[in-house]
């Protein structure tokens, strides 16, 4: 078209110079660039945004605000101005060679930018899926924006210096080693977030414990080199996404998806109130609903028992017989099973552990039918509320260390009886 100008102007009869072609054909480039731009960003882009915000798809929104479709835009316009600088200058010159360059650099970049923000727009609708939210997808798609970002850069220093790509990627055989010690932590932290999702181990949401970073709490983010993890105190924890792979874990997604928490807690019983059952004791705890068939049962039982073997019940070691112990054991039991917020489908019991110096443990173990924490802690400290209620019903009492309190109470009584000795 420069020469094209030219012949325009002596055709009029005006004086012309290579120079003045020059000018009037970057004029028109300029010219052309600024309308097209005027185009795509106050009618077209405008448009596209009304057509978003009215839409109801919500996909729509998220793909305009990352600012994908306003970056295409800039990439086109790069893609237009080289197309004009190829059509309207003369090949071959040097001003030719500088704007196919920068337009070449206003390519890659904007190109690059378009991929982040489509990347960017994936991120965000992926929150709404429960199958995507449970990959790991900003680490990769972190990886993806990190090859992406160094094949741009020795695209546009190939541009820049004239040279094949091929040339450059050649020349990084020898730099591997260099390569892998720079990019240690995201490529180790890459092929982790391949096999967390590959293998579902981790997901945002699930609750983490890891007490070697002093981890513990909900999973926040998973990103290509870190986990994060916002503890129950509200502190955030840090962890190499590859430390995840290297080092065990605790997830208790598994507890969460069961719709049951365990309650496993002991309590420790004195030894020494632990005896036979009398007929007092035994019609007053028949009162009590829950107990009541149990002891009609075991009543029969071992008066059939004693009655076969002849056993001489004047003597406390002859023949079976109910202990306080026992029959509370078997009260916990029906107390669990007639509770409402007792998981009944799961493992449910009431076991005698080991005695040892601090009394006879009984254990509870079952779950509750709710995995939420307060709920959970609020079932818990009611049944033990409760049990701690009802433990002298049956004779039974806490086993408990003695306090400075009872040691004073001790001192004082031997001081009161000792004076009361010396008076008399």
């Amino acid at each position: 078209m420069q020469a094209q100008v030219m012949n325009w102007l002596e055709a009029y009869q005006l004086e012309f110079s290579d120079l003045i072609a020059l000018l009037l054909v970057l004029g028109f480039i300029l010219a052309t660039s600024v309308i097209i731009h005027l185009v795509l960003h106050r009618l077209v882009l405008r448009a596209v945004e009304t057509l978003a915000r009215r839409s109801r798809h919500w996909w729509k929104r998220v793909l305009f605000d990352s600012k994908l479709f306003n970056r295409l835009a800039f990439t086109l316009q790069g893609v237009i101005i080289h197309v004009q600088a190829g059509l309207w200058l003369s090949g071959g010159g040097l001003t030719l060679a500088v704007i196919q360059t920068l337009a070449h650099l206003w390519i890659l970049l904007f190109g690059l930018l378009s991929l982040f923000s489509l990347l960017d727009a994936l991120l965000d609708i992926s929150v709404q899926s429960r199958t995507a939210r449970n990959l790991p997808l900003r680490g990769l798609f972190q990886g993806i924006k990190l090859v992406g970002a160094i094949l741009v850069v020795i695209l546009m220093v190939s541009v820049l210096i004239g040279k094949s790509p091929v040339i450059l990627f050649s020349g990084l055989g020898a730099m591997t080693a260099v390569t892998m010690l720079v990019f240690k932590d995201p490529i180790l932290g890459l092929v982790a977030g391949i096999q967390l999702s590959a293998n579902n181990m981790l997901s945002v949401g699930d609750w983490l414990e890891m007490p070697k970073y002093g981890a513990d709490g909900e999973v926040i983010d998973i990103a290509l080199t870190t986990v994060k993890v916002r503890n129950w105190d509200n502190t955030i924890t840090t962890i190499p996404t590859y430390a995840l792979i290297a080092d065990s874990f605790k997830n208790w997604r598994g507890m969460s998806e069961s719709g049951g928490r365990r309650i496993k807690r002991s309590l420790h019983l004195d030894a020494s109130s632990v005896h036979f059952l009398d007929e007092s004791e035994l019609k007053r705890l028949h009162k009590a609903q829950l107990l009541a068939p149990y002891l009609d049962d075991k009543v029969q039982e071992l008066g059939r028992h004693n009655s076969e073997q002849q056993a001489d019940l004047s003597s406390l070691v002859n023949g079976r017989r109910l202990t306080n112990l026992g029959t509370f054991r078997a009260y916990l039991n029906a107390y669990l099973r007639a509770h409402p917020h007792i998981h009944q489908q799961m493992t449910l019991m009431v076991r005698q552990l080991e005695p040892g110096s601090n009394g006879v443990p009984m254990e509870i173990y079952a779950f509750t039918n709710t995995t939420k924490w307060v709920e959970y802690e609020g079932i818990q400290g009611d049944i033990f509320d409760h049990i701690f209620a009802v433990l002298p019903e049956f004779g039974l009492r806490v086993h408990q260390t003695p306090t400075g309190y009872d040691m004073r109470a001790l001192g004082e009584g031997l001081v009161q009886m000792t004076g009361y000795r010396e008076a008399g």
